[in-house]
């Protein structure tokens, strides 16, 4: 333990961001470092409890006790082995998880939990500057091919240890760049695509072949690839996004919060945009879903000069604490502002759009809405609304943007060539703790097998089933497990 008493000593502190009126002039990162004093003073409020609940929280088992422990030693070496052995990426978790870690943290029962989020990402940006991430794939190979069909955080998790594992990867990505929902569906405000590409090129040095524009079902066919390959590792995503079929859906104006969120990260990347571009500038937005899609959307409207920004939920407003229903450690339902919240959004809660309404030469005008009260049952969960009578009106807007949510993955092209099995959500069916589809040889990961979830869990899920698919074609796996605290502490202590 770095310091006993450090959690008494000092209070939880994040870093300094750059101020609002500046950083919505641009799309860069705007979140600081620590300073030395104020990294180990952070990793000191870590109270290496006896039953370290942060495990549970982390969908990776991240083993944060003792990571925290390494970097108030500054013992830099150790704190990258014993974070790396557990996450391929925390560089991307560093920067845009919810940290359900936090939410489990002892200290943070009557405290404010401990930073173990920017200490992650601290840990990882150390190590590049020091030189210690680097290629770590055997140079005698196993003989085997596997093909990774998406190169989200669920496909890149698992090309990593596969190639880890000595096997021969290629990963199949439709888009012209890697990185999936990290490269094209998060703004760059968050994560500036640098950091994907300095991941892909050790990667590429580990031996992984990127094929780009390449969409499997479409370019190549899928049984071409199972056929050359010993194993296929199917992780597109769940990319269907959730509709809105009311009146005047057809408008111009109306779209979905990931076109327009995918245009603008090309345009930061100096892309072409080649459909017909989606603009806020100088309009009236309401963005439609209170989630981290649908901030993003705010964040982005607001770096483009739109003249008002809205954001509707239809869900009641959460409570601003834990209730007797969100007992801890669980990941508590609470209010959330995000950094693109306080740039500028005015939120509504409670409130159902009802129609689209356009002007003469078929453009969005406005929405026409109620305000909804919602029936509660006894674990405090909502279970039917109700309009509020008398609350009908409109809103003006010349912008809308679909932030709801993703239904299931893509079945047209790959899953329906290869005639996958399908769960009763639409997702490929792929038992947890296997990862094997009905068919041969091909296996499922992320979001395309859970439905849409967090980049942790499909950095989770990456690992997870690249372990199944290397017992498949060894007989054994030495990759590890998702139950990585007792390999630590056997290979460490």
């Amino acid at each position: 333990m770095g310091k006993v008493t450090g959690f008494q000593e000092f209070n939880r502190e994040l870093p300094a961001k750059t101020p609002v009126a500046e950083r919505v002039k641009n799309y860069n990162e705007f979140v600081g470092l620590y300073s030395d004093e104020k990294l180990n003073q952070q990793s000191a409020r870590c109270m290496n409890c006896g039953i370290p609940f942060c495990h549970s929280g982390c969908p990776l088992g991240n083993v944060i006790p003792e990571f925290n422990d390494a970097v108030y030693r500054k013992n830099w070496d150790d704190a990258y082995q014993i974070l790396s052995s557990t996450n391929n990426f925390p560089e991307f978790t560093g920067r845009i998880c919810p940290a359900p870690c936090e939410s489990a943290c002892v200290l943070g029962i009557n405290k404010p939990a401990v930073a173990i989020e920017e200490i992650e990402k601290h840990i990882i940006e150390i190590a590049y500057s020091k030189n210690m991430v680097k290629p770590v794939a055997p140079l005698i190979k196993t003989g085997k091919k596997v093909a990774v069909v998406g190169s989200g955080p669920a496909g890149l998790a698992a090309a990593a240890q596969l190639s880890k594992a000595g096997h021969s990867v290629t990963v199949f990505e439709r888009d012209d760049r890697p990185g999936g929902l990290l490269r094209y569906g998060i703004p760059d405000f968050k994560l500036e695509k640098w950091v994907i590409d300095r991941r892909i090129q050790i990667m590429e040095e580990d031996g992984i072949v990127f094929k780009c524009n390449t969409e499997v079902g479409k370019d190549i066919a899928a049984d071409e690839i199972v056929r050359g390959h010993d194993a296929v590792v199917l992780a597109g995503g769940s990319t269907i996004p959730r509709d809105l079929p009311i009146p005047g859906r057809e408008f111009k104006g109306v779209h979905f919060a990931m076109d327009f969120l995918k245009q603008q990260n090309k345009r930061v990347s100096s892309i072409a945009v080649e459909v017909e571009e989606i603009i806020a500038t100088g309009k009236d937005v309401v963005v439609i879903g209170g989630g981290d899609t649908g901030s993003d959307c705010v964040g982005t409207s607001n770096r483009q000069g739109a003249a008002s920004v809205k954001q509707f939920e239809v869900m009641v407003q959460p409570p601003e604490k834990r209730t007797a229903h969100m007992p801890w450690p669980t990941y508590p339902m609470v209010m959330k502002t995000t950094s693109s919240h306080e740039e500028g959004v005015e939120r509504f809660w409670g409130i159902n759009t009802k129609e689209f309404l356009g002007d003469a030469d078929g453009n969005l005008r406005a929405l026409k809405v109620t305000d909804v009260s919602w029936e509660i049952d006894v674990m405090g969960r909502p279970i039917k609304f109700n309009e509020v009578e008398g609350s009908e009106r409109e809103i003006p807007c010349q912008r809308v943007f679909l932030a709801m949510g993703f239904v299931n993955p893509q079945f047209d092209g790959a899953l329906q060539q290869l005639n996958v099995e399908l769960d009763e959500r639409k997702n490929v069916k792929a038992k947890e703790g296997i990862y094997r589809t009905n068919v041969s040889k091909v296996f499922a990961a992320g979001d395309m097998r859970r439905g849409q979830s967090l980049v942790v869990w499909a950095i989770s899920e990456g690992r997870e089933a690249a372990r199944k698919v290397d017992e498949f074609l060894m007989g054994h796996s030495n990759l590890e497990s998702k139950d990585a605290v007792n390999q630590f502490e056997q290979v460490f202590y």
